[in-house]
């Protein structure tokens, strides 16, 4: 028998949003391990999701917090009539 190849329905865009959302004050290294990715990756995802106005970075002491924008749309055409704060809820 096979084993079937490993896939998951979120992509890791989703995953360090989720991460950044439960723990607005985790290092990327944190969110990384959760994630189960490099912090390299996770680096350029959190840019990724600046760009796009999803979340933005505050600074606090030596520390970044992040702060979702829950009225971002999603991005793909099949899912822009929904936000971003929509599909954190629905996984909530």
């Amino acid at each position: 028998m096979t084993t079937p190849a490993p896939w998951t329905f979120l992509t890791n865009h989703t995953h360090v949003l989720l991460c950044l959302q439960r723990h607005p004050g985790d290092t990327l290294r944190e969110v990384a391990t959760r994630v189960g990715i490099t912090e390299r990756a996770v680096q350029r995802i959190v840019r990724d999701l600046e760009d796009a106005g999803v979340l933005t970075r505050e600074r606090q002491g030596r520390r970044n917090t992040y702060r979702l924008q829950p009225s971002t749309p999603l991005r793909h055409p099949l899912e822009a009539h929904h936000t971003v704060g929509e599909l954190l809820d629905l996984l909530r």
